[in-house]
């Protein structure tokens, strides 16, 4: 049967009638029995099957009917029979999925058939034997009962004030994408607050896998001095190995409060809190492994711990109200032979399969209006229509240019070479309307034309695997110029968001072909073929019983839980169970060729991103075999580059994207951390709000406290500054925030209240100086009475590290800082601490986009990590830096640390610039007994070898003296990354920067470098340098693929594939390791040569004041 036969008729409702008459002998052996009890009360509650005996006296009913019918027909069965028996008060409301619902008990959890179009053989529901050997279920019809509306106000509320965004107002039909994303994601979430340790969650440490460094060899012979106090009743010293556990010092404390005969309750279990932080020691690691214990030891600080009882721990329990879990398949459909026309009749259809659609696509343009047309408009325009597929056009078909007006009439056809039975899921339908010189016809991409004025998507498969149909208005984006503030890169093409603002917006409207029935994309071509759907006999045996996976593991629907260790809570609640569902494909496939298959897909896992961007998506004998090799490969065998780069834009397919995301499961909370930045910007190039990736980062966050954080400033960032993805970044930031506990909510509250007081207290400043740089005396004193008087909390935590709480603010010590942004330098007084309390420095900006900084910062932090790896400690300093919205962040300030103009103007003022000793003399002058000491020297020339080659790499441009620094101990670092990639900055069209990066002769006096004399620091420099820069060249592959993860953010200088070439030169791929060394110390060479070019633009900067 054609199905073009239901093309364009009109809708005809599924009424009672109309399905009455269901063939149950057409497929009698595939018939499936539901026992339906009613519950006539607020019903089951989630986490126990209690009630489901509870009331034995309500009405069982029972319906027979095929497995291929959807639950929408189960609802009509049910009302029949109800209504048969006349046990119902009200059989046809049993209809509307928003007055009953369809639930079925399965691991201790009650689920709901959400969605009525969804095929009853693919429910996720434990199957048994009746008498008659016939296949059965039990599901319980209940009436929805309303949430207390005070209670659920709140807790939207709530969360509304933490994302930025209220979704509610957005919410409306249950089967759109926001509301079934909401109801979905509560699965995965559920889940890992099942496995979550509360006490192991609240006190993880922050521990690294690094070698110890050089420098704290030593003391892996010595004894660590430790203080230990106990809530003011008892600090006491100890020495312990290096190698002792938390363990060994709690058992040491007990031992010393059992001798001096002090009480401590021995039932409440006790933790080691760093004093003054919010950072613990916990778990079975050396103390040589802990972060804070390192810290200490390098800068010469002594080590305190607080002795806390547990139950002194923030509440970490989750109060929030959850939705109920709904089908793991829902949103999903069954086989193409499930769904297939052949052999029906009109009564047994009720959706078809879209690989029975052999029609062409095609749109027809109805035409677009504007409320208002812009102040520069072309004087024609054409609309193009594109087929995308991630970021690549599948195919484009343009209209007749028209003269520009506030409403447009095409009513013309566009048609597809592209077949509706070839689309892949996730593919979209985009619109743009572009400007046109004239009325010429056809438009051809070559005539120099077509600048984009608006465009917008549509999703041809939506969310639940429908095809979508009939008509449509969409409110189009405005397609910013160059000058304006950039869009997300690629936004076009990957965003299916509206514009929002429906009043003001650019309208387009154009007609899909409409069938009498929903089509829908089949999970598979046969049952047997997919994991997802039922097996084709519906007759499994004994090894199928209890062969339950998790529920969201087809390639149709995210995984819920990848790992395959965690798959226990999904079995049945008995053995007698039965699943419909086959585990995994089966396939006739010897061992022996998937061992080989196994052995050969390691060799080539490093080529396996080239082989997939070859691929032709639109074939789908292609993509069913790609598919094969895919859930054949083992995810272990991929490099974290390679699954990294299979998340970036170039592959759109699902089945790509969950084999990278499987190996991202095996990564340490460190290496998540790591790449957390880029994996936050790839949700932008899912198709779908629910993925893969978005249910691994939830519940990667719920699982670590240090992930939870920064994953919520991260996407909280995107929700304010990104219209495009802002649905799709509340959405899953909400998703998060329902279970990451009361203690994080609460904590985060505190921290959006100090991010908007401070916000309106800079909006102030720069509004009453406006001026570039000029500040009149006064300022300091208007900026401390808007702080007096802002709604700051008494106590939070620092978004950029969770590890410092901050308290009151130091009013006396806030200033403005005198450049264009207005920056304010704020301080705050620590948390009380043993040892010495040192105000906690902030810089808080407003105006400035600091997602280039977090950039550059996190590569600093994957670059130190390659050289620890190789033992080599270069002392870098990535600083605390985080955007906590649009163009709003906060920087942390380096204590101990001068700029080197500071250092500079101190040595004769400007003319400092020229003193090539005045560094010298400065470090000199920090150290004891005037003598500059060989460990400050040391840590000098390992950080400027380090810096050296990073500027270099990155690219990092603008390097004056006031965005270098150094400390008092002879630590180099750079701050402030506006230019990046090689943009260089240029002063009257003339480029500043000639040399490659920053090594003046001040720093070569430092090294004993004096007029091109050698000297035993300077070569521990260039070997430094040589050996840090071959390490970077061995993961070129990883630095430039988080570079172009990071192209979706749309910063100015990271906006084209192109800017990676720089980074690909700069570490010499083409070259070998010998041409590449030699490279670098000619880099070297040159920037001896040039230095005094760098002299001489540090004094103009000085004299200048050039930024």
């Amino acid at each position: 049967m054609d199905p073009g036969l239901f093309l364009n008729q009109p809708d005809s409702p599924q009424a009672v009638g109309s399905l009455s008459g269901i063939s149950t002998q057409s497929c009698s052996e595939n018939n499936l029995k539901f026992i339906c009890e009613f519950k006539p009360g607020p019903g089951p509650s989630p986490g126990g099957d209690e009630d489901c005996n509870a009331d034995m006296d309500c009405e069982l009913v029972s319906v027979i009917l095929p497995a291929q019918c959807s639950i929408y027909q189960l609802r009509l069965r049910i009302c029949m029979q109800v209504q048969e028996k006349n046990c119902h008060p009200d059989p046809l409301a049993i209809l509307d999925p928003e007055k009953y619902t369809l639930l079925y008990a399965r691991g201790g959890d009650w689920y709901e058939a959400y969605d009525d179009c969804q095929v009853i053989r693919t429910l996720d529901i434990p199957w048994s034997r009746d008498d008659t050997g016939r296949l059965s279920a039990h599901i319980v019809v209940k009436p929805l009962v309303a949430v207390d509306s005070e209670e659920k106000r709140k807790q939207q509320q709530c969360l509304a004030y933490l994302i930025g965004h209220n979704l509610e107002k957005e919410a409306s039909d249950r089967l759109g994408e926001l509301t079934f994303t909401r109801r979905k994601l509560a699965f995965p979430r559920r889940q890992e607050l099942k496995n979550r340790d509360d006490k192991l969650y609240a006190t993880e440490p922050w521990i690294t896998s690094a070698p110890l460094p050089t420098d704290l060899q030593d003391w892996l012979n010595r004894k660590l001095p430790v203080t230990l106090h106990y809530m003011s009743k008892i600090s006491f010293s100890v020495q312990v190995d290096f190698s002792a556990t938390p363990n060994v010092l709690l058992k040491v404390f007990k031992r010393v409060i059992t001798d001096q005969g002090l009480d401590y309750d021995a039932s409440d279990s006790l933790v080691l809190k760093v004093s003054g932080r919010e950072e613990f020691l916990s778990g079975d690691y050396p103390l040589s492994d802990f972060l804070w214990v390192r810290h200490c030891l390098k800068t010469n600080q002594d080590f305190h711990l607080s002795v806390i009882p547990e139950s002194q721990l923030s509440e970490e329990t989750v109060k929030f109200v959850d939705w109920p879990l709904v089908d793991g398949f829902s949103g999903q459909f069954s086989s193409h032979d499930d769904l297939r026309l052949e052999g029906k009749d009109v009564d047994d259809i009720f959706m078809i399969s879209l690989w029975d659609c052999n029609r062409k696509l095609r749109v027809k343009l109805l035409g677009f209006d504007i409320p208002n047309l812009p102040s520069k408009c072309p004087q024609f325009v054409y609309v193009e229509a594109s087929i995308l597929y991630g970021n690549k056009v599948l195919s484009s078909v343009s209209s007749v240019p028209k003269a520009f007006a506030d409403e447009v009439l095409w009513n013309e056809w566009l048609e597809f070479d592209v077949l509706l039975r070839d689309l892949p899921r996730g593919a979209k339908l985009g619109f743009t309307i572009n400007a046109s010189s004239g009325e010429m016809f056809p438009i051809t991409k070559d005539s120099g034309e077509g600048k984009v004025l608006y465009f917008v998507n549509l999703l041809l498969i939506d969310h639940r695997s429908v095809l979508s149909q009939g008509p449509h208005t969409l409110h189009m984006w405005s397609y910013p110029d160059l000058e304006e503030e950039a869009i997300t890169y690629q936004a076009d093409k990957l965003s299916s968001a509206t514009n929002p603002d429906i009043a003001d917006s650019m309208a387009i409207s154009f007609l899909l072909d409409r069938y009498s029935f929903p089509v829908a994309l089949p999970n598979s071509f046969s049952p047997s073929e997919c994991s997802g759907s039922a097996t084709s006999s519906l007759s499994p045996t004994k090894s199928t019983i209890s062969s339950h996976v998790p529920s969201d593991t087809s390639s149709s629907s995210p995984s819920s839980t990848l790992s395959s260790t965690d798959t226990s809570f999904l079995q049945g609640p008995s053995t007698d169970t039965v699943t419909l569902r086959s585990p995994s494909p089966v396939f006739s496939t010897n061992r022996a060729c998937l061992k080989r298959f196994r052995e050969e897909s390691i060799r080539y896992a490093s080529n396996l991103p080239q082989y997939l961007r070859s691929v032709d998506w639109m074939n789908r004998k292609v993509v069913e075999d790609v598919h094969w090799l895919l859930g054949n490969w083992d995810a272990g065998d991929l490099d974290v580059t390679v699954a990294l780069e299979l998340l970036s834009m170039d592959f759109a397919d699902e089945m790509v994207r969950r084999l990278a995301v499987q190996r991202l499961e095996s990564l340490s909370n460190d290496d998540v951390l790591r790449y957390l930045l880029q994996l936050v910007q790839t949700l932008k190039v899912e198709p779908y709000h629910d993925s893969f990736l978005a249910r691994y980062l939830i519940q990667r966050a719920l699982r670590s406290k240090r992930i939870g954080h920064f994953f919520f400033w991260y996407v909280r960032s995107e929700v304010a500054g990104c219209p495009y993805f802002r649905q799709r970044m509340a959405v899953i930031l909400e998703a998060y925030l329902l279970g990451c506990g009361q203690a994080m909510l609460n904590s985060f509250i505190q921290q959006v209240q100090a991010v908007e007081a401070l916000q309106e207290v800079a909006v102030m400043i720069k509004k009453l100086y406006p001026d570039k740089t000029d500040l009149p005396p006064t300022a300091p004193l208007r900026l401390q009475e808007l702080l007096r008087d802002c709604n700051l909390p008494n106590e939070f935590l620092l978004p950029f590290d969770p590890r410092i709480k901050v308290g009151r603010i130091l009013l006396d010590k806030c200033k403005v800082m005198a450049s264009k942004k207005k920056p304010l330098w704020l301080e705050f007084s620590p948390m009380p601490s043993p040892t010495s309390a040192t105000p906690v420095g902030v810089i808080f900006k407003q105006g400035d986009d600091l997602r280039q900084d977090m950039l550059v910062i996190q590569t600093l932090v994957v670059m130190d990590s390659i050289w620890q790896e190789k033992s080599l400690d270069l002392n870098l300093v990535p600083y605390g830096c985080i955007s906590t919205g649009h163009n709003i962040g906060m920087i942390e300030i380096v204590r101990n640390a001068a700029t080197i103009a500071a250092v500079q103007r101190s040595h004769r003022g400007t003319a400092g610039a020229f003193r090539n000793d005045a560094l010298f003399e400065w470090l000199k002058s920090k150290c004891p007994l005037q003598e500059i000491h060989y460990k400050t020297v040391e840590r000098f020339v390992k950080s400027c070898a380090g810096y050296c080659v990073a500027t270099y790499v990155l690219g990092i441009g603008d390097r004056h003296n006031d965005n270098i620094m150094i400390t008092d101990q002879g630590n180099l670092f750079h701050i402030d990354f506006g230019h990046i990639l090689g943009n260089r900055k240029h002063f009257l069209g003339v480029n500043r920067e000639r040399a490659p990066f920053v090594l003046t002769p001040d720093f070569l006096y430092v090294m004993g470098r004096v007029k091109g004399r050698n000297s035993l620091y300077f070569q521990r420099f260039r070997d430094t340098c040589t050996q840090a820069y071959l390490s970077l060249r061995s993961h070129s592959r990883l630095l430039v693929t988080l570079f172009s993860l990071m192209l979706l953010t749309g910063i100015p200088e990271l906006s084209a594939a192109e800017d990676m070439r720089y980074l690909r030169e700069a570490l010499q791929e083409d070259q070998g390791e010998a041409e590449a060394r030699e490279h670098f110390l000619q880099q070297i060479s040159v920037c001896e040569q040039l230095g005094w070019t760098v002299q001489a633009n540090w004094w103009i900067h000085m004299v200048a004041g050039i930024k």
